[in-house]
């Protein structure tokens, strides 16, 4: 791992973390994306990680059928993506609690675009 990935796991899972406790969303909404933008990663590749992140709270054995079936997940990027995943989702929670809303509705709404976007017209 170098310090182009590493940093790049980081910024993954501070930005989900953060619009995890900001709008609720996350793996699927926002790691799953970046994970193939800014890590090369298909689709399953990307859904597995984003499994393996929540993995221990939520879904290890769901991880481990990608894992198994093929799909190779690299578990140390996981867990540096979970534990700041954890820290930008404490950030963004106290963000989403001091504003309006309606405003938190119109951003949420806005993720959700764009990752469609992105998800329908990217490779």
């Amino acid at each position: 791992m170098n310090l182009t990935v590493l940093l790049a796991l980081i910024a993954i899972g501070i930005l989900a973390g953060i619009l995890s406790g900001f709008m609720g969303v996350g793996g699927g909404v926002v790691m799953i994306p970046l994970m193939i933008v800014f890590l090369g990663y298909d689709q399953h590749e990307a859904q597995g990680m984003s499994l393996a992140v929540l993995a221990v709270p939520v879904t290890f054995l769901a991880a481990y059928n990608y894992h198994s079936s093929g799909h190779p997940i690299n578990w140390k990027f996981a867990l540096v993506i979970a534990v700041c995943f954890v820290i930008g989702g404490f950030v963004g929670s106290k963000f989403a609690v001091s504003i309006n809303q309606e405003v938190l509705k119109k951003v949420f709404a806005l993720v959700l675009v764009i990752a469609a976007l992105k998800l329908f017209f990217g490779k």
